[in-house]
């Protein structure tokens, strides 16, 4: 008896991570960050809530508490990144119509509460430069005026080479052109404080460098924005 008590605030608390949402811009169908955050949030406070107290009357009370409590919690950082992400995806779109760009410049994927923009060099630097293309100034002061916005994240800037050449000159190349991601968004407003740069020349391969269209995967900067959990 006791123990179906506990599970129905809890399953409850479970079902809301379950809850999907569609992408309108890829057109799939993917869960909610602040969905998943209010249903995790929502399990944890649930169990931590039915742990105390002395009547199972009062265990079931206190789990549905700690359910609402932990479901608000949880939601927040969610709720604050996926607002984040989806004023990225407009900013950039918008950029992307007003210069007349063909194709996406900046590739927005979501891994839990990260959100991870992908530069490809083929449309960020010159062959064998770490000079930002125009297009690429212009898509990173979009992407600077909404971190602007979002104080209550970390930004980490990685630069990847494929493995054609000299290894060490690889290495080198990934930290200029992360470098130069990270000086483009500094001048646009974002706090140094919040940068990370780093360089991992051909060592962290998404596709494979046997053919001309893997190694041109492998040649990007990803921007990987991660919240403080201070987010609101």
């Amino acid at each position: 008896m006791r123990i179906s008590r506990l599970l129905t605030p809890l399953a409850a608390a479970i079902l809301l991570a379950g809850c999907a949402t569609s992408d309108p811009y890829g057109g799939q169908t993917q869960r909610s960050s602040t969905a998943m955050g209010t249903g995790i949030g929502a399990a944890i406070g649930a169990a931590a809530g039915a742990l105390s107290g002395d009547g199972s009357t009062s265990r079931r009370d206190r789990a549905l508490i700690g359910a609402a409590v932990g479901a608000a919690a949880g939601a927040g950082v969610g709720a604050y990144m996926d607002r984040q992400e989806q004023q990225l995806r407009d900013n950039l779109q918008e950029q992307q119509l007003r210069d007349n760009l063909q194709g996406s410049r900046i590739e927005i994927d979501r891994r839990g509460d990260d959100i991870v923009l992908n530069m490809p060099s083929s449309v960020t630097f010159g062959f064998d430069s770490a000079e930002l293309t125009a297009d690429a100034r212009s898509a990173l002061n979009e992407v600077a005026n909404v971190l602007t916005q979002y104080t209550d994240t970390r930004v980490n800037i990685a630069g990847h080479t494929d493995s054609t050449g000299d290894a060490s000159y690889n290495q080198r190349l990934s930290e200029r052109r992360a470098q130069s991601v990270g000086n483009s968004l500094s001048q646009n407003g974002v706090s140094s404080m919040r940068l990370n740069t780093m360089g991992y020349g051909a060592n962290q391969p998404v596709a494979s460098n046997a053919t001309e269209q893997g190694r041109a995967q492998n040649r990007r900067v990803e921007i990987t924005l991660t919240p403080t959990g201070n987010g609101q």
